[in-house]
């Protein structure tokens, strides 16, 4: 059964970082592209980031660029998110998905281009 889980949420000051990590099983990783979305309560679900297949290209929502780090490590069938210089504005709720292609589509960010979900993990970000 496929299956992604997202954990390393939680509560973060400002200015502080968090790595969040998305734990697959029931399918080959290391064939597919990855991607982090967010959404806060109100708000549409946002491309954050995707990464390839090997982990070779890589690609960011401008308001994350710098700020946010994926990588993944198909030996332990694992995609990470590292968020650093976390804004208020950043808390939402972070969701790991798997593409239906190894590479991002142009239009990484469209949910559509996702087949798979996990069920996410809260960001809080407040002093």
């Amino acid at each position: 059964q496929l299956q992604l889980v997202e954990s390393g949420g939680g509560l973060v000051q400002p200015g502080g970082s968090l790595r969040l990590s998305c734990t697959t099983s029931g399918f080959s990783l290391h064939y597919y592209a990855m991607a982090w979305f967010r959404q806060a309560p109100g708000k549409e679900r946002e491309g954050v980031s995707c990464i390839s297949n090997s982990g070779g290209s890589t690609n960011y929502a401008d308001a994350m660029k710098g700020r946010f780090a994926i990588s993944r490590d198909n030996a332990k069938n694992t995609v990470y998110l590292q968020l650093s210089a976390l804004k208020p504005e950043d808390a939402a709720v972070y969701y790991c998905a798997a593409d239906t292609a190894a590479t991002c589509e142009p239009d990484w960010y469209d949910v559509k281009n996702y087949a798979a979900w996990g069920q996410g993990t809260q960001v809080t970000v407040s002093s």
